[in-house]
């Protein structure tokens, strides 16, 4: 079942949907009945994207009766995920689910007390060097292994999670979706995991330190045909503006909300929605991973919106990334950064998206050069007219200018839109609630 139908401009003139069963006008008059469709049983359509290659991606649509599931507790959906060995299955997640309805303090190692990490590892206690070792920063690593057992969540092969509805989720826990082909995330409000115990970094960011946290609200590590649609990924309940400072720095507490590294391939994300988040998404977390990144990570991104987000949206290196027709707002007074940041030996192909920029805001830092590396950037679109995002960059930005052309060319694509209309499309239709 082709999901793709759903939001298939160039072949649909009127659809209307209650719940998902349309009765749909193609441009040609011809009328088509479509009855009540199991969304959970969607498979990726063919041509949609980096995901579709190949084999494509049909997560768990083969799954019969005894491997479809429907949870509303997070040691329901673990045990789902545990279930039934490699067989296929639907775990359909009904309602928000919280993996750390307990609160931090259940967490914490018997003798751990935050005000004296504080005290012991004081740069002007403990100098600049990364604290290894002591008694609470034994207790901080033995708290956080403790959240980390609980609030991951392995997910297996050939696996579909759907959200049930318009308000189904998971609050704090991570998805991990590692070593494994075939899996689909759909229709979730995902909270990123809040990490109780970051560490202290006394020499990060030249020597100003950091607070460093772990916990990605999905990561796809090592594997292969994953599809990330119609999700709304965001900090939710815990903004970063609610986090207090520590040594002059915020006590992050936040990592990614999606991360693809680590030999990865053949993504797609779409129609999802990021909202309020810092560092958004890396896709190839390190230079240094030429062995397992290098001739993978191809990833398409469509059809999302991003807002309130700082930086990394997405941060490549090496994959070939493809990333039409999102739609990109920056408020006035938000923190930012950057879009897309252009990194080892990544292959970014950026056309036909949308950007709206709050007054004063110039185009030249939609992209961000940390490593020469070409990139395409062609018919896209700011506050409804053509800029050529290269072009103002290397005008405006000294010291970064960027190589234009990719070197590839993307067919994998399922329909593409004209820049312009994006916004209307996208900020109708993307995130969770709304698939059909």
């Amino acid at each position: 079942m082709n999901v793709r139908k759903c939001h298939d401009h160039a072949r649909v003139k009127v659809a209307a949907v209650v719940g998902c069963a349309a009765l749909v006008l193609s441009l040609s008059g011809t009328a088509a009945q479509a009855g009540p469709r199991d969304v959970a049983r969607q498979t990726l359509g063919a041509n949609d994207g980096w995901g579709a290659y190949g084999t494509g991606t049909t997560g768990g649509a083969a799954a019969d009766a005894a491997h479809v599931y429907t949870v509303t507790t997070w040691e329901q959906f673990k045990a789902a995920l545990k279930d039934g060995g490699s067989a296929p299955r639907i775990i359909k997640v009904k309602g928000m689910i919280d993996a750390v309805s307990q609160g931090c303090e259940a967490f914490e190692a018997e003798g751990y007390d935050f005000q004296k990490y504080l005290a012991a590892y004081d740069p002007a206690v403990w100098g600049h060097d990364k604290p290894v070792s002591g008694e609470q920063e034994d207790l901080r690593a033995a708290s956080a292994a403790r959240q980390d057992k609980v609030i991951k969540a392995a997910v297996p092969a050939n696996t579909t999670i759907i959200g049930v509805g318009k308000d189904s989720g998971i609050l704090g826990g991570s998805l991990q979706i590692k070593g494994v082909d075939n899996v689909i995330v759909r229709n979730l409000t995902i909270e990123a995991p809040v990490d109780c115990f970051p560490q202290w970094d006394p020499a990060d960011d030249n020597k100003t330190g950091a607070w460093n946290s772990e916990y990605d609200g999905v990561v796809v590590y090592g594997s292969t045909h994953v599809w990330v649609d119609h999700n709304t990924l965001t900090d939710g309940r815990h903004p970063d503006s609610s986090l207090p400072s520590y040594f002059g720095k915020t006590y992050q507490q936040h990592d990614g909300l999606l991360d693809v590294v680590r030999g990865s391939n053949h993504v797609t994300v779409s129609w999802n929605s990021f909202k309020d988040h810092d560092k958004t998404m890396l896709i190839g977390n390190s230079d240094s991973a030429t062995a397992d990144d290098t001739g993978k990570l191809k990833v398409t991104l469509h059809h999302n919106r991003f807002e309130g987000i700082v930086e990394r949206a997405p941060r490549v290196r090496f994959g070939q990334v493809d990333s039409y027709n999102n739609h990109f707002v920056v408020t006035k007074g938000q923190k930012w950064g950057y879009v897309y940041g252009i990194g080892k030996e990544s292959r970014l192909v950026a056309e036909h998206n949308a950007f709206t920029l709050a007054p004063g805001i110039s185009p030249a830092k939609i992209l961000k050069k940390w490593n020469e590396a070409p990139v395409t950037a062609g018919a896209n679109y700011v506050n409804g007219k053509a800029v050529d995002l290269i072009a103002v960059h290397n005008a405006e930005i000294p010291g970064e200018t960027l190589q234009s052309g990719a070197g590839w060319t993307p067919t994998l694509r399922a329909g593409v839109d004209p820049a312009k209309a994006v916004p209307g499309i996208v900020d109708a239709r993307a995130g969770a609630g709304r698939v059909c």
